[in-house]
């Protein structure tokens, strides 16, 4: 797989309500500045957009892809990049944790509920919980690139490989909360 092709999985959840967040925090911004009679305080248009800013980081941007010998888990202010052959531990509880290179990185893109934890399987063998798919599919890739990489489990090298995992802070998302907190203290104050 290239680098330029993505495995991408989507996001157990939170999508509807981060979307309906977004979706409202947007209408009181464009009211609140289309629509100057409708009176409505600067400091209000402010918040609106800084909720709708971190509905967006914390609901609608992460998400786990595979992307060429890398798993890639993009969070609400970050991005890492972790190589598939260094991942040491992988569950996918409420959240996926990964370890590697002796650090754990998470991600709340895949996960499983509270409910789903407690209940035991039922139904067919067949039936496989999404969750469970992206879990398997990822032990999949993992134990495939360590295997092209002649890299065995617990090994020096693979440790070494740890090293390896790039964070990228998600710069749009980091300036605008900072630029609309802000915002926010200086309409409030004035």
């Amino acid at each position: 797989m290239s680098e330029d092709q993505r495995e991408r999985f989507a996001p157990a959840g939170g999508r509807i309500m981060g979307g309906v967040g977004l979706a409202l925090a947007l209408l009181v911004v464009g009211i609140g500045v289309l629509d100057r009679d409708a009176d409505i305080p600067t400091w209000t248009i402010v918040l609106a957009a800084l909720v709708g800013l971190l509905c967006w980081a914390a609901m609608l941007r992460p998400r786990v892809s595979l992307v060429g010998d890398r798993l890639e888990l993009r969070n609400m202010l970050e991005t890492v990049s972790i190589p598939l052959a260094a991942i040491e531990e992988l569950a996918v509880r409420q959240l996926l944790a990964v370890r590697a290179g002796d650090r754990r990185y998470v991600s709340p893109a895949v996960g499983k509920s509270r409910r789903q934890l407690r209940r035991p399987p039922s139904g067919p063998a067949t039936d496989v919980d999404y969750a469970d798919f992206v879990e398997g599919r990822i032990r999949q890739r993992m134990d495939d690139a360590r295997a092209v990489a002649g890299i065995r489990l617990g090994s020096a090298e693979q440790v070494a490989l740890g090293r390896e995992v790039r964070r990228s802070p998600a710069w749009p998302e980091l300036v605008g909360v900072v630029l609309l907190s802000v915002a926010l203290v200086v309409s409030v104050v004035l």
